[in-house]
């Protein structure tokens, strides 16, 4: 096997999943849906949260800040392979996702800021998110009519959006943060370093490094969840052996399954739900609110993505890949728009259990519904079948 097919199977497995992964995404909503409009909500809300596990923890604190940690560990062992030998690579290669991304962070909270109210205003970030699963899902429904460098295009804007989620969470949603849990994060991360670099297995040392920093971060006031992306930036992508795949190739492959078809449901079905019985969009606060998330998501991320790669490569900054039109690029921006899983994370951070939190995932539904919608049309409008 070649350099760059060895290169190229791990992200054709990870394109694979992501495209199956969508769907069962939809399906888990859908329940979520169903579940909060029916005779069963109040049961079920009490079984997330009124039923306690040992230690007093609920289900919902389990698949938020727990099994949530292991999708940040994939996001973090993404960012790990692309940066290394992907899309991220170098500097010409990274120059049109990254300056995308920023436009499709940009545009979609100056939507939201000039559109919602002041009293929301922590929602700022919320449409500024990409599902990946979902986006990949979606334009994989356009079958012939995607180039391949079109699709590698749309993961890494999704994947550079994911950094810059990252970075927004831990340092605009983290709750005033304390110097102990700092110093065990940190002490996590030595440890976790020394031992990869020591050769020991590559899961113990990710599991106690990990387990470290998630502790730490808990108690330093920031997301414990994001410990996981810490945790998989620091596992090689050198194999220990010239016939074995690196250490963060095999974590990922092994956990990419379970985090797309477990993980991610699981956070959709638990955060998902949106009761429509209470849900009070009469406010002027309310409208701004869920108007700011849906129009930054169908609107915003498009715009700014579209806008940002035109004076990109207008500029000579960089340029198009070979197979990528300007179409292609105005149909994964409305792709980019599907926020979901990340938005509606974000949106638990901003607003937790307040009355603006329903709201705020009825604009992530709406916005992300709307975006999918369009990206499809327009891709079936202006994309060509390869064989035409």
């Amino acid at each position: 096997m070649t350099r760059i097919a060895r290169l190229l199977k791990p992200l054709d497995e990870f394109l694979r999943v992501e495209t199956a992964s969508g769907l069962v995404l939809l399906a888990a909503a859908a329940i979520a849906l169903a579940l909060a409009n029916s005779g069963w909500h109040a049961g079920f809300t009490h079984f997330l949260d009124g039923w306690r596990l040992p230690g007093g923890v609920t289900l919902h604190f389990v698949v938020n800040d727990i099994l949530m940690a292991v999708f940040f560990l994939v996001v973090g062992l993404e960012i790990r392979r692309e940066v290394h030998d992907g899309a991220l690579s170098t500097p010409a290669q990274a120059a049109l996702p990254l300056v995308a991304a920023a436009g499709g962070i940009v545009a979609p909270a100056l939507v939201f800021i000039a559109i919602a109210d002041a009293a929301v205003s922590d929602g700022w970030a919320v449409p500024a998110a990409t599902d990946i699963a979902f986006a990949v899902g979606v334009l994989a429904l356009l079958g012939r009519r995607v180039d391949p460098s079109l699709r590698v295009l749309l993961l890494a804007i999704a994947i550079a959006d994911d950094i810059a989620a990252v970075l927004i969470i831990a340092f605009f949603y983290a709750e005033g943060i304390a110097p102990g849990g700092l110093a065990i994060a940190a002490a996590g991360t030595v440890a976790g370093l020394v031992a990869h670099r020591a050769g020991l297995n590559a899961w113990v040392a990710c599991l106690a490094s990990g387990a470290a920093i998630w502790y730490g971060f808990l108690l330093a006031g920031i997301h414990p969840a994001l410990a996981g992306v810490a945790a998989g930036l620091l596992v090689p992508m050198r194999p220990r052996r010239p016939d074995a795949q690196p250490p963060a190739a095999q974590l990922e492959s092994a956990l990419h399954p379970w985090v797309a078809f477990g993980v991610m449901p699981l956070f959709a079905l638990a955060n998902a739900g949106v009761r429509f019985e209470g849900l009070d969009l009469a406010s002027t606060v309310a409208q701004g609110l869920a108007g700011g998330i849906a129009l930054g998501l169908f609107v915003g991320k498009p715009l700014g993505i579209g806008i940002a790669a035109w004076l990109a490569v207008r500029s000579g900054l960089c340029r198009l890949p070979e197979g990528v039109a300007p179409a292609g690029i105005a149909v994964i921006g409305f792709l980019a728009g599907i926020g979901f899983t990340m938005s509606i994370f974000i949106a638990a951070l901003a607003f937790e259990e307040s009355p603006s939190l329903a709201v705020a995932k009825f604009g992530v539904l709406a916005g992300s519904v709307a975006a999918a919608v369009a990206g499809l049309l327009l891709g079936r409008l202006l994309l060509r079948p390869a064989d035409d």
